[in-house]
C-alpha cells in the first residue's frame, strides 16, 4: 500500500486530481487548499461551482485546525462508526472555492485507513465528491464509473477496484447560531 498512497501522494502535491476510494463512494478528489485542482473537478463533474465539494480530515487534530474547536454535541457522531459528513459553518486554510455560497464547509473524518494516510502524508485536507457527472447517480462500484471521469483524473488509484461501495455518508449540518440539523440520516 506504501507504494499506492506514494503514487497518489506525489499527484496531489503536484496539483493533479485523483480517483480513488473512500469509505463511503469512489471519491474524486484534489489538495483542498489548490483552487486550481477544485476548479477543475467542478469543470469534471460538469458542477455549478456553487455547489460546496466535502473535503476529508484525517483526524480531529486536522478537523480542529480546519473548524477551530468542535462542538462538543458533534463528538458522538465523530466517533460513530458510520461514516458522517459534517457541514461547518465556516473552515481555514483550505480554497474558497469548496465552500458553498454561505462560507459553510462539509468535513468528513473517513473510517478508510487509506484515506487517512493518504490525508496524513499530505498534511491538508482531501477533496471528496462522488465520481460521476452532475446529475448522474453515484457509482457503487469502480467499473460503474463513467470513463469520462476516469480518463478526466490525472490520477486513478489501483486499490479497492473490485470492491462494492456503501451509500453516501449521513449529512449534519451545524449553523452559525450552533443549531445541529440532520440533513441526510
Amino acid at each position: 500500500m506504501d507504494r499506492i498512497i506514494a503514487s497518489a501522494l506525489s499527484c496531489l502535491q503536484g496539483g493533479g486530481t485523483l480517483l480513488y476510494p473512500t469509505d463511503t463512494l469512489w471519491g474524486i478528489g484534489c489538495d483542498a487548499r489548490d483552487t486550481a485542482a477544485v476548479n477543475s473537478i467542478y469543470a469534471l463533474k460538469e458542477r455549478a461551482d456553487t455547489k460546496a465539494l466535502i473535503c476529508l480530515v484525517a483526524n480531529e487534530v486536522m478537523l480542529k485546525s480546519v473548524v477551530g474547536k468542535i462542538d462538543e454535541r458533534l463528538l458522538p457522531y465523530l466517533k460513530d462508526a458510520r461514516p458522517t459528513t459534517i457541514i461547518y459553518p465556516q473552515a481555514d486554510g483550505i480554497s474558497p472555492a469548496l465552500g458553498a455560497e454561505d462560507g459553510s464547509v462539509g468535513i468528513r473524518i473517513p473510517k478508510d485507513s487509506f484515506c487517512q494516510k493518504l490525508i496524513s502524508a499530505l498534511g491538508a485536507p482531501l477533496v471528496s465528491t462522488s465520481a460521476n457527472i452532475s446529475g448522474q447517480s453515484s457509482p457503487l462500484a469502480f467499473e460503474a464509473i463513467d470513463e469520462k471521469i476516469k480518463l478526466g483524473v490525472t490520477h486513478v488509484v489501483n486499490h479497492r477496484q473490485k470492491e462494492q461501495m456503501q451509500a453516501a455518508s449521513r449529512i449534519i449540518r451545524l449553523d452559525k447560531k450552533g443549531t445541529l440539523e440532520i440533513i441526510r440520516p
